[in-house]
């Protein structure tokens, strides 16, 4: 709707995995690193984690489209399966036949692992959401990394889930698992100049020649609200630009982030935050002012009581000499002399 008002070929910020629109924060570029790693050194099993929208599909998807013909792949983006119905998704990932015999599976499996790594080639499998893995196949898996040669793994198995993934993996009864991950990594939400080329980049690659057109006040919004989270990025940067083109703006500020924010969700729980933050620093300075109070209030009953002592303990001489110094003091008549 909003494409021609900003001068755009197609849509800046799709929720899609949209290759053309890739780009890898150094935090991506080293996840990426070292999936590659890896694969071509056979580690067997790799863990990414990340919170929700971090960019793992897209890290996987990255990992994909340069995965040379000669590695053979199986992706499973749904992982909530039975033990035979996995099975059965590898049989047909990898054209092994019918796999609804575990056995004769793992005979089937066994042989082509072996004939392809006699053939120096490589196979992968990749489990997204891993988190949502049933605990009776994760140990299923684990016991398909028992096929290896004396020199490699035969097959590289990777996981991708969310980071209570990896408190399953320090739970007790996966310890055997947890000793055969060779590699694990965790990814990391955006930086605030990251959050800034992001946004560039997507504009610039949807075909905007001004990449200008969120203000430096409404990326700092998006940052905010985002908390540089990409997929939460595009779906404030998509509102913000149809709020804009409703309202004729072509440049967007932080008013319009504020106002989609809210739209979506996320400005009350901003503002409570905000507010709750400002109540804090109220009740510190409340209470800093109210113990500054106290301890003076304190020295003053405590200085007044040692000069009644000291005024007490002196001669009557020396009595009626103090107060006759403190009312000339305060009659004046000290300071014309």
């Amino acid at each position: 709707m909003y494409l021609r008002f900003y001068n755009l070929k197609e849509e800046p910020f799709s929720l899609s995995p949209d290759p053309d629109f890739l780009y890898l924060s150094e935090v991506h570029r080293e996840g990426l690193a070292n999936l590659r790693y890896g694969l071509i050194q056979k580690k067997g099993f790799i863990v990414i984690t990340g919170e929700v929208g971090t960019g793992k599909t897209t890290l996987i998807n990255a990992l994909l489209s340069e995965i040379p013909q000669e590695v053979k792949t199986a992706f499973i983006s749904n992982p909530k399966l039975k033990t035979e119905e996995f099975f059965f998704l590898l049989s047909r990932a990898f054209k092994l036949g019918n796999g609804d015999n575990k056995a004769k599976f793992l005979i089937n499996f066994t042989e082509f692992l072996e004939r392809l790594d006699k053939n120096g080639e490589n196979v992968v499998l990749i489990i997204d959401e891993a988190h949502c893995l049933p605990e009776k196949l994760l140990e299923e898996i684990r016991l398909l990394s028992n096929l290896e040669t004396p020199h490699s793994k035969l097959l590289n198995i990777i996981l991708v889930g969310q980071p209570e993934f990896e408190k399953t993996l320090d739970h007790p009864g996966f310890r055997a698992l947890k000793q055969r991950i060779t590699l694990r990594y965790r990814l990391k939400p955006l930086s605030k100049e990251e959050t800034r080329e992001y946004i560039k980049v997507r504009l610039s690659r949807a075909g905007s020649k001004d990449v200008g057109v969120f203000s430096e006040g409404a990326i700092s919004a998006i940052y905010r609200y985002s908390k540089g989270v990409p997929r939460v990025i595009n779906l404030l940067a998509d509102r913000a630009m149809l709020t804009g083109f409703v309202k004729e703006t072509k440049v967007i500020d932080d008013k319009i982030i504020r106002e989609c924010a809210a739209e979506i969700g996320f400005g009350n729980a901003e503002l409570n935050r905000v507010e709750k933050d400002r109540l804090k620093k109220n009740d510190r300075e409340t209470k800093t002012g109210r113990h500054l109070l106290r301890a003076g209030l304190a020295f003053l009953i405590l200085g007044a009581i040692l000069a009644i002592f000291w005024f007490v303990s002196l001669s009557n001489a020396e009595r009626q000499k103090l107060i006759t110094d403190l009312t000339i003091l305060f009659s004046g008549e000290l300071w014309e002399k």
